[in-house]
């Protein structure tokens, strides 16, 4: 479900508006997170790793109500639920775009994924299947790399408002703590420096619980 944005009253309307024009309206922030708690949680519960940092990090995108603001033809609608389109990989190293619903309960979530990452290893191509809406977040982990910076290839001609997050390679340091660095993209009409923020905070908090 969504409904329109009352852009007329909306604190940000003047913002929107401005960085709608660009031809390029994203913006991203780099850092890390501190997975050492979640890592030892999936592990002792026999979890994958990549789908339990994955659903935290949906439980954070839904949290944050800009994260769910989306532009459609002009007004910007808010949904009330954003899913996971995460690129998935194949032993032959190519990888196909999947559709991952987000549900509150884990296991609910990770039989769904389970069940969309099989399918998706077992069908050739990039698009895999059709995306009837955008409440959706692309999401993208990077595990070989380190990475400090990312982008991302864009079609400024292509209507896109949906924040990008990518992950990368999990380093284990002298101490015991596990840390990955973490990419945000998002779109600077809907959002700000300070939405990423409030979005990594949750996200924390989830990977420490």
């Amino acid at each position: 479900m969504k409904h329109e944005l009352d852009l007329a009253n909306w604190p940000r309307k003047e913002h929107f508006e401005f960085f709608s024009k660009f031809e390029e309206p994203f913006f991203g922030i780099n850092t890390v997170i501190d997975c050492t708690i979640a890592y030892e949680t999936s592990k002792k519960k026999g979890f994958s790793f990549f789908l339990y940092y994955l659903h935290k990090t949906l439980i954070a995108v839904n949290a944050v109500e800009n994260f769910r603001y989306r532009i459609s033809e002009g007004p910007i609608y808010i949904h009330d639920t954003i899913n996971a389109s995460a690129t998935l990989t194949r032993e032959d190293n190519t990888f196909g775009f999947s559709l991952i619903d987000y549900h509150t309960d884990f296991e609910t979530f990770s039989a769904g994924a389970t069940a969309e990452i099989e399918r998706v290893r077992n069908t050739p191509g990039l698009f895999t299947r059709s995306f009837e809406d955008d409440n959706i977040i692309h999401f993208s982990a990077i595990p070989w790399i380190d990475f400090t910076a990312l982008s991302h290839a864009r079609s400024y001609s292509f209507p896109d408002s949906c924040p990008k997050i990518s992950v990368g390679k999990m380093t284990l340091h002298p101490n015991g703590k596990r840390t990955m660095p973490i990419s945000v993209h998002v779109h600077h009409g809907l959002m700000d420096g300070y939405h990423i923020g409030a979005f990594l905070t949750h996200l924390q908090e989830a990977m420490d619980h």
